[in-house]
Formats: structure tokens, sequence, C-alpha cells
């Protein structure tokens, strides 16, 4: 936590001295002599008084401390709803996802997690969705129509190697042509290579157009198996600010059962990589989950929905504090005014 006035801090030296007066007034306070003639019921009256006798004292001095701090004008990092962002789906979709450790399959719980994770995003976001197998494919570019990318995840066959990097490749580059579009970027010009090109000087004034935030969730069972190489692709998500998001679906001991030549089924292990799918996140920036579980998978998805959904910005919250001092000074005045109406 921050503040915008820390001058104002010094303030809080008079927090000590507030507490020396209370102290000093509570070893000066007036004794009178008073007839009761239950002095059994009195002694524990008192007694109970003298335990809490503390408390309006404590509440004051804390009511104080916030008062105080909230003049300083303290900021924090709180959470705010984004306007507007691009999140890219890339979803393994090779032969290893029909896997059955995962109910119903591997393939249809990645199905309904990302249809579910549609609904934790605003209204304004915009979603695509890439596939890989042995090639990465963009079934949906960036839109606001959740019920193209729905219709498009329905439609999803598992078949194939593992392209992880072809797929992340894929979705970095929907993400820069939207990033192009957005900030009135397009492609180059086609200039005569005989001319000599006009010298520019770049305005240092001049305003550069914002670029829209993104995300990328990959989505995989396996181990990279065909294509190019991921963390390559994790540097180039690192250095266009692209944070990826990765999720190792399945168990260690997920198997793929298939029928053989002689009309039996043979069994291949179809473990996720977790260790890969971890350090392309952390490369990136990103962060990474496993999901055993459909459970699991769902939980994920929700949770990156409200994660993605905000952003961490400074705000002032000198209202908070302002106000948590004022209900500690109407708690230590209340509290004062009840013990003293307790005793004659």
């Amino acid at each position: 936590m921050t503040f915008a006035t820390p001058l104002a801090l010094l303030a809080l030296l008079l927090i000590p001295l507030v507490i020396l007066a209370l102290v000093l007034a509570r070893r000066r306070r007036i004794r009178y002599a008073i007839r009761y003639p239950a002095l059994d019921v009195l002694a524990g009256v008192v007694e109970r008084e003298r335990r809490g006798r503390w408390i309006p004292a404590a509440l004051l001095v804390l009511a104080l401390t916030a008062l105080l701090l909230g003049a300083a004008r303290p900021m924090a990092r709180v959470p705010v709803p984004r306007d507007e962002a691009t999140v890219m789906l890339v979803i393994d979709v090779s032969g290893s996802m029909n896997a059955d450790d995962v109910e119903p399959t591997r393939m249809e719980a990645a199905e309904r997690a990302a249809s579910r994770f549609l609904d934790r995003l605003p209204e304004r976001f915009q979603v695509g969705l890439v596939v890989f197998s042995s090639e990465a494919e963009t079934l949906v570019p960036p839109t606001t129509d959740r019920e193209a990318v729905r219709s498009a995840l329905d439609t999803l066959n598992a078949n194939g190697g593992t392209a992880m990097g072809d797929g992340l490749a894929r979705a970095l580059d929907v993400i820069e042509a939207a990033r192009q579009e957005a900030t009135g970027g397009g492609p180059p010009t086609t200039v005569d290579p005989g001319a000599t090109p006009a010298p520019t000087t770049p305005d240092p004034n001049a305003q550069q157009p914002a670029v829209p935030p993104a995300v990328t969730l990959l989505l995989s069972d396996g181990a990279n198996s065909a294509g190019g190489d991921p963390f390559i692709q994790a540097e180039r998500a690192r250095q266009l600010k692209v944070p990826v998001y990765t999720i190792a679906l399945g168990t260690a001991g997920g198997v793929l059962r298939q029928p053989n030549a002689f009309g039996g089924t043979r069994i291949q292990p179809v473990p996720p990589d977790p260790d890969s799918l971890a350090r392309i996140a952390e490369t990136s920036n990103g962060r990474f989950f496993e999901a055993p579980s459909s459970e699991n998978l769902t939980a994920v998805y929700d949770s990156l929905g409200s994660r993605i959904g905000f952003r961490m910005e400074e705000r002032e919250v000198t209202v908070a504090f302002t106000a948590a001092g004022l209900l500690l000074l109407a708690a230590a005045g209340a509290l004062r005014a009840r013990r003293g109406a307790r005793l004659p």
C-alpha cells in the first residue's frame, strides 16, 4: 500500500500521546464513596467492569489511527472490471483426448467446461477458438458471438498428434492481427524499390494507440509431438504481453483404448505433461493449473473467468479508512456510554 500524501502520516505520532493521556486519565479517576447494601453483588459488577474497561479506549485509538491513515490518502491495488479484452481458447484435440480417465471423456469434459467458461466473461470480451492436433486450425476468430464459439465447441473430434507449438503460434497470430486492426494498423503498403523514402521523424508527443489486452488459455493432455517448439511461442507470448494460462487435463494413469488388428484392445498410456505446460505458463507470465477430473476442470475455468474479467489497478481507498474510523469511533462512544450507565 502506498500513500498519495505520505507527509500526513506524521500525524500518527499523536497516537502515543493519546494513549499516554488515556492512561493518565485512568490513574487520576475520581474516587468516591457509595452506599450499596449488596456489596458482594457490587464486587462482581466492578470486577466485570474492570476486565473490559480498556475496550472503549482501544477502539478510540484504532478509530484515530484509521482516520489519520485516511488523511494520508492511501492507495491500494484493487480489482477493477475490464471494459474489453481478447481471449483465445487453444484446445488440444489430439487422439489422446478420447481417454476416459476424465468423465465422460477428456474431450467432452473440455467442451462442457469451455462452454461454461464463456458465461463467466463480460459480454464485451471477444473470444476466439483455436484447436490443434497434428496441425493447428482457427475455428472461430475473436468475436462477441458466444453461440458461434459454442457451436464450434460442439463439433470437436479428437484425432492425431499434439502440435502444441503450432496451436500457440496460431493463437498469437490471431491476437496480433486483432491488435493491428484495433489500433488502426494494417498490412504494409507497396513501395517502389527505386524510390528514395522520405525521411520521417517520430513525434515523441504523439499518443500511442491503446493495445487491447489479450490472454490465451491453453488446454492440453499430452506432450508436444508434432509441429513447432511451444517454448519459443511462450517467449513470443511474453514479448507480446499475452499471458498463457495452461491447463493439464487428465491423470498420470490415463490410457487410450483402441481396437487392434486381432480383434482385441490396444491400451496406450496417455499421461498429461504438466512440466511442459507449467514452463509455458511461467515463461509467458501466465499461470499453470492441473485438472485431473471434470469437476477440477470446471473449477479452473470458473476461476479463470473471474481472474480474466478483472484487472488490478491502483485506486485511492480513503473512503474505506474513513468509514472504518467513524464506525470504530461510534462503537467506542456507545460502549463508553453503556459502561458509564451501569454503576451509580
